[in-house]
């Protein structure tokens, strides 16, 4: 169960980016950062419970970083970097 949770996850963020290749959405869009951060979010829980700290290092950056961009939009701003 937990591996296909993680393929989820990873379908997320996996999404995000090719969207982003193929120019649908972009880092200044909400669905990238929520694609993103649910994602790692799912990612990094499913790192915690297998103590993969590598992952749990990665996947936890790359949610909060996903959550400072959605906070960024939030708050009416666009000017963020990729992810």
């Amino acid at each position: 169960m937990l591996q296909i949770i993680s393929v989820l996850g990873a379908l997320a963020i996996l999404g995000a980016y090719v969207a982003n290749q193929f120019r649908l959405i972009g880092p200044s869009n909400m669905s990238y950062s929520a694609m993103n951060f649910i994602g790692s979010t799912v990612l990094t829980v499913i790192a915690v419970i297998e103590v993969q700290w590598g992952f749990i290092l990665l996947e936890a950056v790359w949610a909060l970083v996903s959550l400072w961009g959605i906070i960024t939009l939030l708050r009416g701003g666009t000017d963020r970097g990729a992810h």
